[in-house]
């Protein structure tokens, strides 16, 4: 996943940052309300992350922009345990779910991977297909039944693979799902981790379609 996290507290930001992509997510944070619709008019994110006290406004004006622009993208709040008003008035306005500070860092990562799983239309929260299970939530890939140990960037790629395994996913979605903004982003990475996780996998999992993007094999 590719998360922003939309908070003026740098110290939490950084924890944040650090947290959630020790779990396998690509953070990029910003501090003002002006910076995240910046944000979220020039990137595409899994799931944001947007507190409601900000330095110039409220996050609740990022949410409706957010939604009035009909962009569907999940979004949990952080909100003070006692702003009951202003998380009625969050999920009212369009908001996922909320989480009341201060919070549990692992608790705020399920209820990521439950919103964006919600928001792709899966019930479940492990990945199938072809005798190949990936766990988002502890990254634990197995291939019929036997584990398999595969690097970070490795699970990321094919968790977007296989979030909608008959949908073609281009490099350069790939790559904006891989790195963030202050990352540089050699030009054949996507094509090595694929070819690691080819090697790991199964070589006929993950089927290139020449100038377009890859995508798991299908099912026989």
């Amino acid at each position: 996943m590719r998360i922003l996290v939309v908070e003026d507290d740098t110290i939490l930001a950084d924890g944040l940052r650090a947290g959630l992509s020790l779990g396998g997510a690509t953070v990029d944070c910003v501090a003002t309300c002006a910076d995240a619709e910046a944000a979220l008019a020039t990137s595409t994110f899994s799931a944001v992350v947007l507190d409601l006290m900000l330095p110039d406004g409220s996050g609740l004006d990022v949410l409706r922009g957010l939604r009035r622009r009909a962009d569907r993208t999940p979004v949990v709040l952080l909100t003070a345990r006692d702003a009951v008003a202003d998380r009625i008035a969050g999920l009212d306005g369009g908001a996922d779910d909320y989480l009341g500070k201060p919070f549990d860092l692992g608790e705020l990562s399920a209820r990521i991977r439950a919103v964006v799983r919600r928001a792709s239309g899966r019930a479940a929260g492990i990945l199938e297909h072809g005798g190949i299970r990936l766990d988002p939530g502890s990254l634990a890939v197995t291939v019929h039944g036997t584990p398999v140990t595969i690097s970070r960037r490795e699970v990321m790629v094919l968790a977007a693979l296989m979030e909608r395994p008959d949908v073609l996913r281009s490099k350069a979605e790939l790559e904006e799902r891989l790195y963030g903004w202050q990352e540089e982003v050699e030009s054949n990475a996507v094509e090595v981790h694929v070819h690691n996780l080819r090697a790991k996998i199964g070589r006929h999992a993950i089927e290139t379609v020449r100038g377009l993007g890859y995508r798991m094999r299908a099912l026989a």
